[in-house]
């Protein structure tokens, strides 16, 4: 597996590492070819374990991966069939169907996102982000939409706080706020979250306890590609739910954890915190890489509320989604 690091200019936090995260073992067969493009972090733990494994090589694929810089990266790259397949919150994906106009396609599920919305230590409700400013990746996706949600829910309406578009990736909110002090308020994820108290940063919510379910970590592709390469999405997407049902069995923490400690450059203690979180049965990596279809039409709901998407009413899943790839990846690995 090749990573490349384009236009990754984010504070040194985890940085050193990004270019070893993906290494393909010299010597590694060839195989079919895929471009993937993810954000780094821990949800990034099935690609570790799908290449050490062998995964991807059984499956007989070549996965490259790309690590983006931010949200609008992603989506103009998948947009110019420059990746096959991307890695990140499902929202990015209606983004692109609905500001985009790209064919786009959510394939199979990942997680809930595990973000938390952290402020500097002056900030203790909050009433005290007003006149204060917010740092999200794009204005108008994810977990900037997630975090307006948050605030409006608490009586801060949108107006009331600057919104700072410095932060593309979490590595760059948490630097805004605890080191450059430009920010006093990001929504962060592991291992970002783990990090950020021992930075002196507080939590003052978690997305799921603000939000309830949500259709966080998804991939997706653009459909004309799916369509003309279904056995290949397919080998892919068995190759990872191999690669979380490795994760999810407990006798394999110790060498998951020395993978997060290897590859994100972790403290052992933060990593084998991070793997508690990933592995949970309940609130962890989903089984499988299974779709949350009511965390899905949360994620919906919300783009309708905050940005008046749609007239306000959010419509049908399904248009968004081709869950047959993932049934016949499953069937396969039963």
């Amino acid at each position: 597996m090749r990573v490349s690091r384009q236009r990754f200019a984010g504070p040194r936090l985890l940085v050193a590492a990004l270019l070893a995260c993906f290494a393909q073992p010299a010597g590694a067969a060839a195989g079919i070819p895929l471009d993937i493009i993810v954000f780094s972090g821990v949800q990034d733990l099935p690609f570790f374990v799908a290449t050490e494994k062998g995964f991807f090589e059984e499956q007989g694929l070549n996965v490259r991966i790309t690590l983006t810089g931010s949200s609008t990266e992603l989506r103009e790259g998948m947009a110019a069939g420059k990746y096959q397949i991307a890695h990140t919150a499902a929202d990015n994906a209606v983004a692109m169907v609905e500001l985009q106009h790209a064919d786009t396609v959510i394939v199979m599920g990942g997680d809930n996102s595990f973000n938390h919305l952290f402020v500097t230590p002056e900030i203790e409700k909050y009433e005290d982000l007003r006149g204060k400013t917010l740092v999200v990746d794009a204005p108008n996706t994810a977990f900037a939409l997630v975090a307006y949600q948050m605030l409006a829910d608490h009586g801060v309406k949108r107006g009331e706080y600057t919104v700072s578009l410095e932060g593309g990736t979490p590595a760059k909110r948490i630097a805004s706020m605890a080191d450059n002090r430009i920010a006093q308020a990001g929504m962060l994820n592991l291992p970002y979250s783990v990090l950020a108290p021992r930075k002196g940063l507080r939590e003052l919510g978690s997305l799921t306890s603000a939000i309830g379910q949500y259709q966080g970590t998804s991939g997706f592709v653009l459909r004309p590609w799916a369509g003309a390469n279904r056995d290949t999405v397919v080998k892919y997407i068995a190759a990872y739910i191999q690669a979380v049902r490795w994760i999810k069995t407990l006798a394999h923490k110790a060498e998951a954890v020395a993978m997060l400690v290897n590859h994100l450059k972790l403290a052992p203690e933060v990593a084998a915190q991070c793997y508690d979180i990933v592995a949970d049965p309940a609130t962890g990596f989903a089984k499988d890489a299974e779709f949350d279809l009511k965390g899905f039409e949360n994620v919906l709901k919300l783009r309708a509320v905050v940005e008046g998407a749609w007239g306000g009413r959010p419509p049908a899943a399904a248009g968004y989604l081709d869950l047959s790839f993932y049934d016949q990846a499953a069937a396969k690995t039963k």
